[in-house]
């Protein structure tokens, strides 16, 4: 059994089955109309949303102006993880994202993990976006003094006994519903459903829409800035600037999204790097120069809020511009949700033809060319929770499977073989010996830091303090099992660097998100033997 649940897939076996008939209606011929314009389109329609719009305020309260120095640290961390997603695109070219590439590298087992945390990200993740978007949408409707009943877009959670009584009531139950949220998943999945070509159009305009008015917003807001608002620049230190760390990487999760288009790709060897890439760039210098103009123009204390673009400019007397920002940001997370909404049955698909999970995930519709099943039930897996929930606050557990994913996909990478010379022109992470690099490092930040990191390892304070610590001794285990690794065998310095930091960046999300993403994992290997085990494809060949 063990070395069953340790089996690798082939990148030569991976390939065929994306490109060969698979039977039943399962075969392949999805449409390959995507090019880098495209791709970071997409990654950008997927990175600025809620995040540039909500999520960056809170993040900015904590950290003052210093929240443009996260913006950066992430924006590394998600850089070398992106270059390890480049490098298993470059090989691995199909759907499936950071599943599949762990099935080349570590296994069945541990695909099936990755593609199980992935559920969880994209779905939670969709969720939250669909609640935001109706958030923003009524503000939207109420500024044209129109809009829906109280009971039409609010939930149980956050419902007050005053909204409770007016609500109509079937049976003696109060009806309410997140109507708004509903509707824009039921759109968006229909537009994910019909193709890939309006789904890329879609993209491209609002995408192009939501970056003018977000350098519109920019240049107006910088006349209004007063640089005494960026002193002092780190008001909380570094801890604070940490603590929006969920926040602010929940924004860049977006670019996983596009490895899952690959078999939608003209040429995803050379293009889906380039786009997952350009998106990265793009997207952190937006975040940066936004989060200096949202501190600049009012002190990072009045920040908390749930519309801190919107509010800075109402501070400032300019309500006309607070309503252009409400269309961008309804705007914007509709392009969130749209491609989040295509990345999730992609990966179900790749799952599927596998067989860890039914045939019918991997069923691609005659005439759209898409994985209709798959889509008709991530739209149902994500609208109805948002109909009826309030999970607006799921950054942290969002995060946290998103992070793990990074790890598996660099760690991935350095169980790779070298790629072979080919007049093939296709993207090639550079190698950099660590062998000294990565111990120089860890050792310099270990002296630098010392005082935190013996006051984060230290038990003086009770079992009640120090177990929020446990990720972080986890951590220091990591870091110095990887210093004789890279001592000893010389491993590559980017994918290094990127566990590394993805793993540092999971310690700061609390241990209660670390316990319910464990609870979700325990969840999903019962489902792996229950169902996938002794369904798997490789298992019977």
């Amino acid at each position: 059994m063990s070395n069953s649940l340790f089996r690798k897939k082939s990148i030569a076996t991976i390939l065929r089955d994306a490109n060969s008939g698979l039977g039943d209606g399962h075969e392949s011929g999805m449409h390959k109309v995507l090019k880098v314009k495209d791709l970071t389109a997409m990654g950008i329609a997927a990175v600025i949303g809620a995040g540039i719009f909500s999520t960056i305020g809170e993040a900015s309260f904590h950290g003052g102006p210093g929240v443009s120095v996260l913006f950066i640290i992430t924006a590394i961390t998600c850089g070398f993880s992106a270059l390890c997603y480049a490098e298993f695109a470059s090989r691995v070219p199909v759907s499936g994202s950071a599943y599949t590439y762990s099935y080349v590298t570590f296994g069945e087992i541990a695909a099936w993990v990755i593609g199980w945390s992935l559920i969880l990200e994209y779905a939670i993740g969709n969720i939250a976006v669909a609640i935001s978007w109706s958030g923003y949408f009524n503000n939207l409707l109420n500024g044209l003094g129109i809009g829906f009943p109280d009971w039409l877009t609010n939930n149980y959670d956050s419902a007050t006994p005053e909204l409770m009584a007016a609500a109509p009531h079937i049976f003696g139950l109060p009806v309410i519903l997140n109507l708004p949220a509903f509707i824009v998943v039921v759109l968006v999945t229909y537009l994910a459903f019909v193709g890939i070509r309006e789904s890329k159009r879609s993209a491209n305009f609002m995408v192009g829409l939501k970056i003018l008015v977000i350098l519109f917003v920019i240049v107006v807001g910088f006349f209004y800035v007063n640089p005494a608002n960026w002193s002092p620049f780190m008001p909380n230190g570094f801890s604070g600037v940490l603590k929006g760390v969920s926040a602010v990487f929940f924004a860049y999760i977006g670019f996983d999204a596009v490895s899952t288009t690959a078999e939608e790709c003209a040429n995803p060897q050379r293009d889906l790097p380039k786009g997952m890439i350009y998106s990265l760039i793009i997207c952190t210098v937006l975040y940066i120069l936004i989060s200096f103009v949202l501190t600049g123009m009012v002190p990072f204390t009045q920040l908390k809020v749930a519309d801190p673009l919107a509010f800075v400019f109402d501070q400032v007397n300019m309500p006309w511009i607070s309503y252009l920002i409400s269309v961008s940001a309804v705007i914007a997370t509709t392009s969130v949700l749209l491609v989040f909404q295509i990345g999730q049955p992609r990966i179900w698909m790749s799952m599927s033809r596998d067989g860890l999970l039914p045939k019918k995930f991997s069923k691609i519709h005659p005439r759209f060319k898409t994985p209709s099943f798959a889509t008709i039930i991530t739209g149902i897996i994500v609208g109805v929770p948002a109909l009826f929930l309030n999970l607006t606050i799921v950054t942290d557990l969002t995060s946290i499977g998103t992070l793990f994913a990074f790890i598996l996909v660099c760690g991935g990478v350095l169980m790779l073989p070298p790629q072979e010379k080919t007049a093939e022109k296709r993207f090639r992470m550079p190698y950099i010996n660590s062998q000294y690099i990565v111990p120089m490092i860890l050792i310099g930040t270990g002296l630098v830091f010392h005082k935190e990191i013996l006051q984060r390892l230290s038990m003086a304070e009770g079992w009640n303090v120090w177990k929020h610590n446990i990720p972080f001794f986890l951590f220091v285990i990591v870091a110095l099992i990887t210093i004789v690794m890279c001592y000893l065998r010389k491993l590559s310095l980017i994918p290094v660097l990127g566990m590394l930091s993805c793993f540092y960046l999971m310690t700061e999300i609390e241990l209660k998100n670390w316990i319910v993403f464990s609870v979700w994992l325990i969840a999903g290997l019962a489902i792996y033997f229950l169902y996938s085990y002794t369904h798997s494809k490789l298992r019977k060949s």
